[in-house]
């Protein structure tokens, strides 16, 4: 009953952040697109006239029902207003990860992830019926809340429920596959339906999933009717977290890691058609591809870090090389089969970078600290949101003054001097779980609910 319990478990969370991370990427095609339809851009602005230019020439029905209610920006830069919408919802989720984890340190896993889960619910639905860019800029910072409770609570539960190795590597690993498959099929999933189905129905059939998700959550792990937290000890607070060497290191370089993809996500599209004059298909495959080196670096990772657990910081290092290098060749491609393979090596060593560090900060928490984990991945939380609440806003900036290549460049820059930083958790692995505070309370016995119930997991 437990093993299978937290199987279930692990399922409601990958499709949780199955749905965040669709909900975030779906709209990587249509923007541009949906922006310049509701401009009134490309037709005129009437009910019946086609709004918005579709490069590959085909006409939608429903695009036409979209009225012009955005204003023009100033000076025509779009990629700063396309980079100002997918910004907030970073920075929302920035501003309330340090709430979260220490809310989630106290009250449990199991309640502030179904709250994410019906926030994102929300958010989507309110996507779904946008019409003006105000509403779509409020249901992304709405995703954002959702994404900081939804998120945080369901990779600690993870870390929670797999306390052993290498079964906790393994369900991470899952758990990023899943991110992996909703960042990189969101954009043609979202693109297809858009383009024969219309505007609502992606954020409609992501909806009904995050309310299934929700109804499961509910069924397997009542918030209200879970007992275990009476007893459980408090967290470390989060600043104190921050503040531990070893984290901040980890940090740094999942914040430097995912600089490349937040940075490409709201520029390449454009990038892309005025270069090589991609079609709206070949935008929303572009990053499709990806998926499958993003899952066998995932793979490869587990596998590695089964049997060479004390290398973990190579297999990081090693990610960050192969990004820089995959971030310089982007601006040298030339047409649609080519910019793919520079893709492919960010996301592998994305892969690479996350899988090795994410229950690195697991074991850190259990050697150093309490073996609570809400805090420790809001701060891996806060480490994404960095990337992606800069990203799209300087990266628009920086294509607008500078180029497309000059941008590549820096971000490649960036993660090859990153890289030897790792060198710093070269020993992590020869620290004794006994020196946690947690262990030491387990090897004196069970003085409560939540330390018998522990000792009996371990046991079985």
């Amino acid at each position: 009953e437990a093993q299978r319990q937290r199987r279930l478990l692990l399922v409601v969370v990958c499709v949780a952040l199955l749905l965040d991370n669709m909900l975030y990427m779906v709209i990587v095609p249509i923007i541009p697109d949906y922006i310049a339809a509701m401009r009134g851009r490309g037709g005129t602005a009437g009910p019946s006239a086609p709004a918005g230019g579709n490069e590959s020439g085909s006409g939608v029905g429903n695009r036409s029902l979209l009225p012009a209610r955005y204003p023009p920006a100033a000076g025509g830069n779009e990629d700063v207003q396309i980079g100002v919408l997918f910004a907030s919802k970073a920075v929302l989720q920035l501003l309330v990860n340090p709430l979260s984890g220490t809310l989630i340190d106290r009250v449990g896993y199991e309640a502030p992830l179904l709250a994410g889960l019906a926030v994102l619910f929300l958010s989507t639905t309110t996507f779904a019926f946008a019409e003006n860019y105000a509403t779509l800029f409020a249901a992304r910072s709405l995703q954002g809340l959702g994404s900081a409770f939804a998120d945080t609570a369901g990779i600690a539960l993870i870390a929670d429920r797999y306390a052993e190795e290498p079964a906790r590597s393994r369900a991470l690993g899952t758990a990023l596959a899943c991110i992996s498959f909703g960042s990189l099929a969101a954009p043609p999933f979202g693109g297809v339906l858009y383009e024969f189905a219309g505007k609502r129905v992606p954020f409609l059939v992501l909806a009904c999933v995050c309310l299934l998700d929700g109804l499961l959550l509910l069924a397997l792990a009542p918030p209200c009717a879970t007992g275990a937290r009476a007893n459980m000890p408090v967290g470390t607070p989060i600043h104190r977290l921050m503040i531990d060497p070893y984290i901040a290191v980890v940090a740094g370089a999942l914040a430097t890691c995912n600089i490349p993809l937040a940075f490409l996500e709201p520029t390449i599209a454009n990038w892309m058609k005025e270069s090589m004059g991609a079609s709206e298909w070949e935008v929303g495959l572009t990053w499709l591809p990806a998926f499958f080196p993003h899952v066998l670096g995932v793979y490869v990772t587990v596998r590695l870090a089964a049997a060479y657990p004390h290398l973990q910081w190579f297999y990081g290092a090693l990610g960050m090389a192969i990004i820089g290098a995959s971030s310089c060749l982007v601006p040298a491609c030339r047409n649609f089969k080519q910019v793919i393979i520079p893709l492919c090596g960010i996301c592998f060593g994305i892969a690479l970078v996350d899988t090795a560090l994410l229950p690195t900060l697991a074991f850190l928490v259990d050697v150093r600290h309490v073996s609570v984990y809400g805090s420790v991945y809001a701060i891996a939380d806060i480490s994404y949101c960095v990337a992606y609440a800069l990203g799209p806003i300087v990266a628009g900036q920086i294509v607008h003054t500078m180029g497309f290549a000059q941008l590549n460049l820096g971000m490649g820059l960036a993660n090859v001097l990153y890289a030897p930083v790792l060198l710093f958790l070269k020993n992590v692995c020869q620290m004794k779980p006994s020196h946690s505070e947690r262990n030491i309370l387990l090897e004196e016995g069970p003085k409560g609910l939540y330390d018998t119930i522990k000792m009996e997991e371990r046991k079985g």
